[in-house]
């Protein structure tokens, strides 16, 4: 668990942190800013973040539910905003950005174009695997599943077993 002073720092810094959350070392939390917007970084009571977790809000933000896990080296950009439930759990090496960019004309640079900005909602009881990518604009129902190593790149409904590049649903949970 963290220290009080620990949270009183990042709450001097805009970052909220709830009860009885552990930090493992090597973590980075940044609320950051992007086109002149601040960004927030709220984590529920009973988290635990293992090491070397990395949250940047820049400029949107990202909202951690009461009991949830995330592992070693998880990333999450929140610029478009990020969601993630109660209960969830996020394997080791995964990552959820919510923006992406424009495909300008070739004689445009990629870099000189604002990001596309787009949240990210993962519901409650969720396992997702290790070094899964979570892209931009995508819904993860209550009670999902999915397999290490996937790209999810479109929505998935409540309790659904999903894996692979692109992430499909294979089945659903059994009640």
């Amino acid at each position: 668990m963290i220290s009080f002073f620990y949270i009183s720092v990042f709450r001097f810094f805009g970052i909220e942190i709830k009860e009885r959350v552990s930090i493992g070392c090597n973590s980075f939390i940044s609320k950051g800013y992007a086109n002149g917007n601040k960004g927030r970084v709220t984590i529920g009571s009973d988290c635990t973040l293992s090491q070397g977790v990395v949250l940047k809000g820049y400029g949107g933000h990202i909202n951690i539910g009461t009991n949830t896990f995330l592992g070693e080296y998880c990333v999450i950009y929140g610029h478009g905003g990020v969601e993630v439930g109660d209960n969830t759990l996020i394997a080791m090496q995964t990552v959820i950005v919510s923006s992406n960019h424009t495909i300008p004309a070739k004689n445009t640079l990629i870099r000189s174009q604002s990001d596309i900005v787009a949240p990210v909602k993962i519901g409650n009881d969720v396992w997702i695997g290790a070094g899964v990518k979570i892209l931009a604009g995508v819904t993860i129902g209550d009670g999902c599943v999915i397999g290490a190593g996937s790209v999810v790149s479109k929505n998935l409904p409540p309790y659904a077993v999903a894996m692979g590049v692109p992430c499909k649903v294979i089945r659903y949970r059994n009640d």
